[in-house]
């Protein structure tokens, strides 16, 4: 019993001895390489604060200006981990080839995120549109007010305060239509041939002129759109803030309408339309059995 406490006692021993001597011979090692590590990692913080807000004096956007600071922090990043390898004696030329095999199985594996990723770069450096700018994309039905552009996504804001996000990869390789920070409104009314053109475009350009919102450039524009079967079409185009495009919308519409509707004019009709050669014909057919 004696005999197995003192060779239980002799391999603490042993162990304590060699944990000390790892200590002595390594300790300040360690410890100076964890040190490094923990102020390195700092300066590549400071450092990417510091591009971000040069980036903005120079009048760069916002989200630019972010990922030029992100990628100098990675730099400083990545030079301060191999730093701290060396400091530990672990070479990085294996680790370098790891990486490179997992950054592709990854690729592989991920194929989906990683292009979002890619988009992401591709609208930052690109900027096809800014923060702030209300765009829509063709065939998706999306559209809003853009309110931050991520690697992954782009987070957009619509009227009604709703968050849209939307992954990247479903932004480029599409039409993008950016209306910036106003949009729009096409209003085509269609009025009776008889009706007073000159007198109802007036009348519009009144309503539309109680709208101060409207009276930015570009002005609104009135006129003669297009011709149909019995009446004439005008064509309405104002331009409306982006963030209360369809409230200014209804409200102008209302408006047109009852400018029309105090020139004493109305919209056009279905019996208002021009009789077709069929009508025509049956028409003159009633007629010949009662003459006037």
């Amino acid at each position: 019993m004696e005999e197995n406490v003192k060779q239980n006692f002799q391999t603490l021993t042993k162990f304590v001895d060699k944990l000390i001597e790892f200590g002595v011979v390594y300790g300040f090692q360690v410890l100076g390489a964890l040190i490094g590590l923990f102020i390195g990692l700092k300066i590549a913080g400071w450092a990417g604060r510091k591009t971000t807000q040069f980036s903005v004096t120079k009048q760069v956007e916002a989200t630019l200006a972010g990922f030029f600071g992100n990628i100098v922090k990675l730099i400083f990043i990545c030079i301060v981990v191999i730093i701290t390898l060396g400091n530990f004696g672990i070479t990085i030329t294996p680790l370098v080839a790891l990486a490179g095999a997992a950054t592709f199985g990854i690729t592989m594996a991920l194929q989906g995120p990683v292009s979002n990723y890619g988009a992401g770069v591709s609208i930052i450096i690109g900027r096809p549109f800014l923060i702030g700018h209300t765009i829509s994309v063709v065939g998706s039905g999306i559209s809003g007010v853009v309110e931050e552009i991520k690697l992954a996504y782009t987070l957009l804001i619509g009227e009604d305060g709703e968050q849209i996000i939307v992954p990247n990869k479903e932004i480029i390789g599409r039409v993008i239509v950016n209306s910036k920070d106003r949009r729009v409104v096409q209003t085509k009314i269609a009025l009776a041939s008889k009706a007073n053109i000159g007198a109802t475009i007036s009348a519009l350009k009144d309503a539309l002129s109680e709208f101060p919102e409207l009276q930015d450039e570009p002005q609104p524009l009135i006129g003669v759109h297009d011709f149909t079967y019995g009446g004439i079409v005008l064509g309405v185009r104002f331009w409306v803030p982006s963030q209360k495009y369809f409230r200014t919308r209804y409200v102008v519409n209302e408006a047109l309408l009852k400018a029309i509707e105090g020139i004493g004019e109305k919209l056009l009709s279905f019996d208002s339309v021009a009789l077709t050669p069929e009508k025509l014909s049956a028409d003159e057919d009633k007629n010949a059995f009662n003459p006037e």
